[in-house]
């Protein structure tokens, strides 16, 4: 099977297409913190926060359908571009709010920004067996997938430091013009795009709703939507919790907060590593054993977190928290990759993660609202109770027989 470095020096399209993602994911989070940072600096409100907060979050959701459409209907690398370079423009817009007041203009850009995002990054996904070989799926998904936790790691930091060393306007044109290089480099990808068997010939509700039948039709894919949904529900929550643990648990303030967030940033590098390696060795049968392994772990150390007293104990269980998470999300994603019928990659991709986005949804508010009648611990306790709960299901239904393995591997 080949390696990730291997990939990268015999792959030219995966080469151009991991180029892009490094540099336009990095200024995604340039504009992330440039956004939250601008927002508190101007208004200090926590309303305009969670205003910005939903207008990135609801419309990424909305879109996941007529991405998944458009992505099996249309020349996916085409469609990569155009979501380049309307959020290039998109992103440069950012920077009229920077001199004035105005949340509608933040809700509005942040809204369209986020609602162009999931052409790319189903897209991303859906080409990848169309770009790399059977022996090249699971390395390029698994450095694809390790890359994004990377650029979140360090886009986070480093768009702070920009944000503050450059200042704002800095940053959002920054972020457009990491969007335009991604867009030449899918641009310089060597592509031959293959017809859709399907034709999509119906009304895109049609075919949206023949997408879901399909998933539907797949044990396997079931189960991923599954995970997806369970690893949803205690993911919507961190985003609240790491807030709360670091300010009224551990009384360590921003810096740690950052310190947890840094942590899970490193699980998910290492978990990303594991997964790899894991999925170069493991057959059918062993994959979904690990699965149900590593996600017993991420949900077994989540509640361990949330009841430790050290600091520095809860930091190391963060960490295997995100390794178990990490792991389950690299293998599957390279099941579904090499699984998926072709003129139903887009559809799946982009439901998957429209799925993940509407759950974290309902998980951040209900967290929130929890928040004014429990304590952390308690939240967080029910919140790894949910991964662990999903990784049971998980095993239920492979020992059961729930879980065959999809008959061919379909390119």
């Amino acid at each position: 099977m080949t390696s990730l470095v291997g990939l990268l020096r015999g792959n030219r399209n995966y080469r151009y297409m991991w180029m892009g993602q490094v540099v336009s994911e990095a200024g995604d989070y340039f504009n992330n913190v440039a956004v939250l940072a601008l927002v508190m600096a101007k208004s200090g409100s926590g309303m305009v926060v969670s205003g910005v907060f939903l207008s990135r979050a609801i419309p990424a959701v909305l879109a996941g359908p007529i991405a998944g459409v458009m992505l099996d209907r249309f020349d996916r690398r085409r469609i990569m571009m155009a979501s380049d370079l309307i959020r290039a423009v998109v992103a440069a817009a950012f920077v009229l709010t920077v001199h004035q007041q105005r949340p509608w203009l933040l809700y509005l850009l942040s809204a369209t920004l986020m609602f162009v995002s999931p052409f790319f990054t189903a897209g991303r996904a859906a080409i990848l067996p169309s770009i790399a070989t059977q022996e090249e799926i699971h390395a390029a998904n698994s450095l694809t997938q390790t890359t994004s936790w990377a650029t979140l790691t360090a886009g986070t930091l480093l768009g702070g430091l920009g944000a503050e060393k450059l200042g704002y306007d800095a940053a959002f044109v920054l972020n457009a013009v990491s969007f335009l290089f991604s867009a030449w480099c899918i641009w310089r990808m060597a592509w031959r795009p293959v017809p859709s068997p399907a034709a999509l010939k119906g009304s895109g509700a049609r075919e949206f709703v023949d997408g879901l039948r399909y998933i539907g039709s797949v044990p396997l894919m079931v189960g991923i939507a599954m995970i997806s949904f369970g690893w949803a529900l205690g993911g919507g929550a961190a985003q609240v919790l790491f807030a709360l643990f670091g300010e009224q648990v551990f009384h360590r303030g921003a810096a740690g907060i950052g310190d947890i967030w840094g942590f899970a940033g490193i699980g998910l590098l290492a978990g990303g590593a594991m997964g790899h390696v894991v999925g170069r060795r493991a057959g059918f049968r062993g994959y979904k054993r690990a699965v149900t392994v590593s996600y017993l772990v991420h949900g077994a150390a989540y509640m361990l977190f949330s009841q430790t007293g050290s600091f520095g104990a809860a930091l190391v269980l963060m960490t295997v928290s995100r390794v178990g998470m990490a792991v389950t999300s690299v293998l599957n994603n390279s099941q579904l990759l090499r699984h998926a019928a072709a003129q139903y990659r887009g559809r799946v991709f982009a439901t998957l993660e429209a799925l993940r986005n509407a759950v974290m949804i309902v998980s951040m508010a209900a967290a929130g609202i929890a928040s004014q009648y429990a304590g952390p611990r308690t939240i967080g306790l029910v919140a790894g109770a949910c991964g662990t709960l999903t990784a049971l299901v998980w095993a239920w239904m492979d020992a059961t027989g729930h879980l065959p393995e999809p008959e061919g591997k379909i390119r």
